[in-house]
């Protein structure tokens, strides 16, 4: 209980996969489940009924006085929707984030979301005037980004307790850390095989490691590209505290994850985002976050230029002061 607010954890089992669940759970000390709706793959539409089904009976059995979903998930919008349909209060961290592209899911789950909460709690000011162009008002609050808490608590941590670069023998600062899940990306087998290739034809300069997603390997395997694997080092999912001091370690990062791009301007490294836009603006306008098409030319170019031009300015805190949680916790208590 933390400032006379007792929390009911659902965990709908939406990431189900031990490495991308229970090490979480583990390495940030988060207490076992109330509730796990176990509501693994399908369909994006079954997947979220289920998980609104499940969501509402819990509801109804634990009368809560608010609801707290955070990002843009399936698991966000189902418990936004649930929420909403029993009248119960819903408090969205991460509110008001837009990539302005509806062919993303994540976008449609943020847009709904945001538009039945009662409280909105941002983590920037261009997640305010997104709120404010769309009518919405009243309710919201910059706090500020909790991931930019998270990652100043584990920073430290991560580099004394993690072995993954000796395990991996990896020297900081000299390998490329890449990831790729997104579902414009991998669902496309000519995205895909861009993406795949120029991190094949970048590991010939520097190692390039792979933590590799179960559906991107899936995706991997069924469209016949095992062979640029060869060239990299290739890992299943890791923890939690694994990544963070892969993420600091690394020369550049080249991603579509929106986390781990956000982490690499937290940690000062230079990101290539391959994605046609980004809901984390901020770290582009800074110059810590390159945006590339899925094409292997862009991506070999502006990797070689991230890792060349000298480093940019860090003294600016677009995400808060690293107090975000005090912030929501402050705001939901009325203190």
């Amino acid at each position: 209980m933390a400032n006379g607010i007792s929390e009911i954890i659902v965990h709908t089992g939406q990431h189900y996969d031990p490495n991308m669940s229970q090490v979480f759970f583990d390495e940030l000390n988060i207490p076992k489940p109330d509730y796990n709706l176990e509501i693994a793959s399908g369909r994006h539409g079954e997947m979220t009924g289920r998980m609104i089904d499940g969501i509402e009976s819990t509801l109804i059995s634990e009368k809560p006085d608010i609801v707290l979903i955070y990002g843009d998930t399936n698991s966000t919008l189902a418990g936004a929707l649930a929420a909403s349909k029993l009248h119960i209060p819903i408090a969205h961290i991460e509110a008001g984030l837009r990539s302005f592209n509806k062919k993303m899911p994540e976008e449609i789950n943020r847009i709904v979301s945001d538009h039945v909460s009662t409280f909105l709690f941002c983590p920037t000011e261009t997640a305010v005037e997104n709120l404010r162009n769309e009518g919405i008002t009243s309710g919201v609050h910059n706090v500020g980004d909790v991931m930019y808490d998270v990652s100043l608590y584990y920073k430290d941590k991560a580099l004394k307790e993690s072995t993954i670069l000796q395990a991996c023998k990896l020297s900081p600062k000299d390998f490329i850390l890449a990831t790729c899940h997104r579902a414009e990306n991998t669902d496309s087998a000519a995205r895909l095989e861009a993406i795949f290739k120029a991190l094949s034809l970048l590991a010939a300069q520097m190692p390039v490691v792979v933590p590799l997603h179960p559906r991107t390997k899936k995706k991997v395997l069924e469209y016949g590209f095992e062979k640029y694997l060869e060239t990299m080092k290739i890992l299943d999912p890791v923890g939690f505290l694994d990544m963070i001091a892969l993420e600091q370690s690394a020369s550049v990062i080249v991603t579509d994850s929106g986390g781990v791009q956000k982490e690499a301007y937290f940690y000062g490294v230079p990101c290539v985002t391959v994605r046609d836009e980004t809901e984390w603006v901020e770290t582009v306008e800074l110059g810590w976050n390159s945006m590339s098409p899925a094409a292997v030319e862009d991506i070999m170019l502006k990797v070689d230029r991230m890792l060349s031009q000298p480093l940019p300015r860090s003294d600016c805190k677009p995400y808060g002061n690293g107090f975000s949680a005090q912030q929501i916790l402050s705001q939901l208590s009325g203190r």
